[in-house]
This record gives structure tokens, sequence and C-alpha cells, in this order.
């Protein structure tokens, strides 16, 4: 399974402090370590074009990004300032996606081992959130007449309010969103589904969940590809999820969706994690690679027999 990284291009936060974006080369030594995924499988994201970031962003926004003029109010939602290599990586995180997408049409599974910025919306960023990587992949993969329908499963503790208004009226991309109903944002957008879970949602719970609602919208979409957010902040010690998911309940997550898209593509993104033991953030996203992995081949298809 092909796994795309961006992880030199650290960006320190305000208060001086990496986290929480120490946890990708971390992961990615992991996948190493642990023999998931072989060191000629990993290859660095290719930076997005330009011209690739206006299919889902507004060109304003786009030259603002690139040349430096975000609004400081647009800058302070973002959340980290503009600079040089705040650009860069988030070139790179929507590159892994829209590579990872076309590989998974090919092999069936494919994985960038960031990205999920799901709270980019077309004309501006929030929540650590600059260009939205899921956004342009999916334009991508429709203007280059690889995909038709498209599914985005966001399982982020966070509702992915900008994937859902930039595809409010777009009947070809369906988004369903499993997420904190108390949680960021507070101000929701409407998905097409969106499952809005109540503080202390646990294991069983939130699969049965999601088993039920993932058929219904695979039986009613029938999506060319799929996108899938494997966010690791449902976690039960996670600072921010207010989810009580286990290591291994995440994991079985991971092996529901992928299950159930078993015929399909599906290019995974990690999006988000914030628990205090890094080592575990690390180890839920391991565990969505190794089911990616297990999961790989059975996906992949003639991308021109759509």
């Amino acid at each position: 399974m092909k796994a795309y990284y961006s992880d030199h291009f650290v960006l320190p936060l305000p208060d001086g402090h990496k986290f929480p974006m120490a946890k990708y080369a971390r992961l990615r030594a992991r996948l190493l370590a642990d023999g998931i995924v072989a060191e000629g499988d990993l290859h660095e994201a290719p930076a997005a074009t330009w011209q690739d970031l206006e299919l889902a962003h507004t060109p304003a926004y786009v030259a603002a990004v690139a040349g430096g003029t975000l609004p400081r109010e647009v800058e302070r939602r973002i959340g980290f300032p503009w600079s040089p290599q705040m650009v860069e990586r988030s070139r790179r995180s929507v590159g892994a996606t829209i590579a990872a997408a076309i590989s998974a049409l090919e092999d069936g599974v494919a994985a960038n081992l960031a990205g999920g910025t799901h709270h980019a919306f077309a004309d501006r960023g929030e929540g650590f959130c600059v260009f939205n990587d899921v956004a342009v992949a999916a334009r991508r993969l429709q203007r280059d007449r690889l995909a038709t329908r498209v599914l985005v499963v966001d399982c982020d503790v966070h509702q992915g309010n900008g994937t859902a208004a930039i595809f409010r009226d777009d009947p070809s991309v369906f988004t369903f969103s499993m997420h904190g109903a108390h949680n960021f944002p507070f101000r929701k957008e409407a998905s097409d589904l969106d499952v809005a879970l109540d503080d202390g949602t646990g294991d069983e719970a939130y699969l049965e969940l999601l088993e039920r609602h993932l058929d219904e919208v695979l039986a009613y979409q029938r999506p060319d590809v799929v996108f899938y957010l494997a966010g690791a902040d449902p976690y039960e010690g996670d600072r921010l999820g207010r989810l009580k998911l286990t290591i291994d309940g995440l994991r079985r997550r991971d092996e529901i969706v992928l299950d159930r898209c078993r015929r399909l593509p599906v290019a995974l993104s990690m999006s988000g994690g914030y628990a205090h033991d890094l080592d575990a953030i690390v180890t839920i996203h391991a565990n969505t690679i190794r089911t990616g992995v297990a999961y790989g081949t059975a996906g992949a298809r003639d991308p021109y027999t759509l």
C-alpha cells in the first residue's frame, strides 16, 4: 500500500510547541519499525499546484495564502501564523491526498500520513486547516474523469464543516460525518448526513451507528471512490475529543469502514489526534494503516470503467 508523507515540514505553533505536528514523523517511523509498510511504499508528498487548489478554493483565498496577505482574522482562525513553511506544508498535505486518491484507484487503498484538513472552507481556513485536502482531491478526480460520485466518510471527532460547506449544493459528493455534538466547531454546517454523538459515547454505541449509517449511505450513493478521515481523536484519552472509544474500538471502526468499502478505492487521511500520550495516537494511526494494508488490493479497479 502506498503512503505519502510531508512530516519534515514541521510548523511551530504560536506557543512554541510542535504538537500535534510531531505525531506524523513518529507515525512514519512506527510503520517502518513494525513492518507495516516497506520503505519503497513511502513517498514524499508532492505539492498541490495552485490550479489544483482553485478547484475547491476561491482564487482570492489561494492568492492570499501564496502571497502572505491573509487578513489577521483569517490567520487567527487558522491557528498558526503565515510563513513560507506553512504554505509549503499545506500544499504538500493536499498533494499527498491527491496522490493517495490516484493510487487508491489502482491499488484499492492508499494513505496520506497526515491530511484530513476538513475545517478549511472555500474562502478561508480555520482549526489548523489551511486548504481542504479531501475537497481538492475529490475535485481533481472529477476534473480528470477518474471518478464521478464521491463519498467522504469523516470519523474525526470534530465535524468537517469546511467540507460540508464546499459540497453543500453538489449531489455528486456525499458528505457523511460522525462527530461530537457538543464539540468544535460550535456552529455546524449541514453535511449530507450528520451523526452527532453525545459526550461519553463508547465503542459499542459508536460502532453500531457507524455500521447502520454507512450501509445506508453506500446503498444510496454508490460511489466511485471513498475518502476516509480516520481521526484518532474519538479516543477516550484525547484532550479534545470528549468521546470514550478505546484503541481497540477505533481499530474495529477502521475494519468496519474498510470492510464495507472493500470493492471501492479508499484514500485514507489520518486527521486529528490530541492525546497527551503521543504513543497512543501513533498506535491508533498505525492500526489504521495496518488495516488499510490488509484490505488494500480488494478495492482496486480499472479507473476507465466508470
